[in-house]
């Protein structure tokens, strides 16, 4: 089923966001069954890139006010 709200500056990042969507969620997961910081580091890394990266496509949509 297409999203009702993609465009085509999100077609192609999609599946990227998807994929680290599902990489926080592995190492979130990790964390909490070992408790090795190391995974709340990176899953902490990556949910600032997914923040950053859509900021970029509302910018690149002309939808940011700055």
């Amino acid at each position: 089923m297409p999203r009702e709200w993609n465009t085509p500056h999100r077609e192609k990042w999609n599946a990227p966001i998807h994929n680290i969507l599902k990489a926080i969620d592995n190492h979130t997961m990790l964390w909490v069954e070992t408790g090795d910081e190391w995974h709340l580091q990176q899953q902490e890394i990556l949910r600032k890139y997914v923040k950053d990266l859509k900021v970029w496509i509302h910018k690149q949509e002309g939808c940011w006010n700055e």
